[in-house]
């Protein structure tokens, strides 16, 4: 938000929305982050949050949001969970964001080489692990054109489940969520499926799930 100081938060479109995000990881991907005077944002925002961004990522320590989309304190709405995965907590969040924080987009963020991903492909359970692979388990069964090796050894798997299983943690996210999908349909917020990939540090975000 850095690159916006006069943009109002409440006359924000999700296109802008977007659009900021993009320039936010274009900043990063090019070690160009802007400056933050955290101890003011500290004062600015402590008596309340006006996230511009809400979204639901993987836990996986390399891709923090924030860091990514080059944003600051009081930008970003973040709700992880290994493989991205659209519980019944993390949409009450994402409905929470949008509805009484007048968030305008809402982002499902995987990104490559996810272990979650891998572990369903891999049918691997221990403990509550379990219960994430049966979220993940949809898009497996969706994914018809690879017939063999299909585990955490096939990389081209791998990347078409993990683009898959964002797709179907958008659709769970919408048809499970009365108050995200009327303020779709109403245009009051936006939401879009995106790919982090490690080995470059870019977002690629998924046209075909765009919803602005």
């Amino acid at each position: 938000m850095y690159k916006h100081p006069l943009l109002d938060r409440d006359k924000m479109t999700p296109r802008e929305a977007l659009d900021v995000l993009i320039e936010g990881n274009h900043r990063f991907v090019n070690n160009l982050i802007a400056n933050k005077d955290m101890q003011s944002l500290v004062q600015i925002i402590k008596d309340k949050q006006h996230p511009f961004a809400s979204f639901l990522s993987c836990s996986d320590s390399r891709a923090p949001v924030e860091l990514l989309f080059d944003q600051a304190l009081g930008d970003i709405f973040s709700v992880r969970l290994a493989g991205n995965i659209a519980s019944d907590k993390a949409i009450g969040s994402l409905e929470f964001s949008t509805k009484y924080l007048d968030s305008k987009l809402v982002v499902v963020l995987g990104h490559s080489d996810c272990g979650a991903v891998k572990a369903a492909c891999d049918n691997f359970r221990d403990g509550h692990i379990g219960e994430i692979i049966n979220m993940i388990r949809p898009a497996l069964r969706h994914e018809k054109t690879v017939t063999e090796n299909r585990d955490s050894s096939n990389v081209e798997f791998i990347h078409k489940i993990c683009a898959l299983n964002v797709k179907m943690q958008m659709d769970e996210i919408i048809h499970s969520s009365d108050i995200i999908q009327d303020m779709l349909t109403a245009k009051q917020i936006g939401i879009v499926g995106g790919i982090y990939d490690l080995n470059t540090g870019e977002v690629s975000f998924l046209q075909d799930t765009l919803m602005i």
